[in-house]
């Protein structure tokens, strides 16, 4: 964007700091903004008609997110929260079609991204009707590691650049806390991983991507 064009679209957006643990907004409440994650990451949860919480996606910064309005529905489908400290940028939902029409590249953008999400929503439904439970853990990391992946300081592997609990990842994978914590006992033991208190280094990605193609 030009100068001019930026400084237009920010005119008319609001800045908020997200704490820890913090939602944005709520499931079910009626849509009348979109966001954009500058800073933090967030983690999309939905609560199921039968009162199973699942976590849906992980927002990275750069990402737009509450955007109901292309899910043609006026309640934002899930609740965002704060994984660590985030600051998000938000309009109203009515400076939209102004904003698409001075800068086009938004909308291709935004089509974009939903594509992305719908892509990566169909093959884990694939995964959850198809895979082993091992299997299922071992795609959801690679993807953190390929979404949020740090390379550690000392070397020793690829660290998930935000808390992440074996809850969120059983969350994630339609699993329960006592199946993950038994595969990440074991790919410890096996070096494919390390663990720590909300803190996770992939140590073998070789190794994790075989575990994950059930070899």
């Amino acid at each position: 964007m030009a100068d001019v064009e930026l400084e237009r679209m920010l005119a008319r957006a609001a800045m908020r700091r997200i704490p820890p643990g913090e939602a944005v907004f709520e499931q079910g409440q009626k849509a009348t903004q979109f966001f954009l994650l500058l800073h933090g990451r967030l983690k999309v949860t939905q609560v199921t008609a039968e009162g199973q919480q699942i976590i849906v996606r992980v927002v990275h910064p750069g990402d737009l997110f509450g955007f109901a309005q292309a899910l043609q529905r006026d309640d934002y489908p899930g609740t965002p929260i704060a994984a660590a400290e985030s600051v998000v940028i938000c309009w109203p939902n009515e400076v939209w079609a102004s904003i698409v029409e001075q800068n086009p590249n938004l909308a291709v953008n935004a089509m974009r991204t939903i594509g992305q999400r719908l892509q990566e929503a169909h093959t884990r439904i694939r995964e959850m009707s198809t895979e082993e439970v091992e299997r299922r853990v071992a795609h959801a990391v690679l993807r953190l590691m390929d979404q949020a992946g740090r390379r550690d300081a000392d070397g020793d592997g690829v660290h998930i650049d935000f808390p992440l609990t074996r809850q969120d990842v059983a969350e994630m994978t339609g699993t329960t806390l006592h199946t993950v914590s038994r595969l990440f006992s074991a790919w410890e033991s096996q070096g494919i991983v390390k663990g720590g208190r909300q803190k996770l280094l992939i140590r073998d990605r070789a190794r994790l991507e075989a575990l994950a193609e059930g070899q």
